[in-house]
């Protein structure tokens, strides 16, 4: 894994608008029911997800990938919680228990920004619109080269679906 300072490099950010307000936004990016809605690229699922939301809680996701395989899992530790506004956290690859696991281990060279969190930001534009930003722990360029930049994109469009879902049933 190589590592980089905060400072020395841009980290990989995306935003998107939501025709939702915010708590309908934020609800379905903190509720398991919906994480394994969205949870992965296009064609990945989530059949498992666990989740204790509080500061010093953890998220635990698996993914399968299109063929019905399980590809992997990850964790995500809680550093920060600012209802409706902000989550820092930090997230890692692991084994079904939760416990990290090098990405060299599993074949994936994995750049991390040194001690930067990842930070999720809703923000509330009016007009029932939620700006999500996600700035991940990772360098922008290797996020683009290793196709995980694409990847984002893709999650926040099933994150779309699933906050599409919830304002029809408002």
């Amino acid at each position: 894994m190589t590592e980089k300072t905060v400072g020395e490099v841009e980290r990989m950010t995306i935003t998107r608008v939501f025709d939702a307000p915010r708590e309908l936004v934020w609800k379905a990016w903190t509720d398991p029911k919906y994480i394994m809605q969205w949870w992965g690229p296009k064609g990945f699922t989530c059949p498992t997800c666990e989740m204790d939301f509080r500061v010093g809680g953890k998220l635990l996701c698996c993914m399968r990938s299109p063929d019905g395989q399980i590809c992997g899992w990850n964790a995500v530790e809680f550093h920060e919680i600012v209802l409706h506004e902000k989550i820092v956290s930090s997230m890692y690859f692991s084994d079904s228990k939760g416990n990290k696991v090098d990405p060299a281990d599993l074949g994936i060279d994995h750049e991390a920004v040194e001690g930067a969190f990842d930070v999720t930001l809703f923000e509330d534009l009016g007009n029932g619109q939620t700006k999500l930003t996600h700035i991940g722990n990772e360098p922008l360029e290797s996020a683009r080269e290793s196709g995980q930049l694409e990847g984002w994109n893709q999650t926040l469009d099933k994150v779309a679906a699933v906050v599409a879902g919830l304002t029809q049933a408002k």
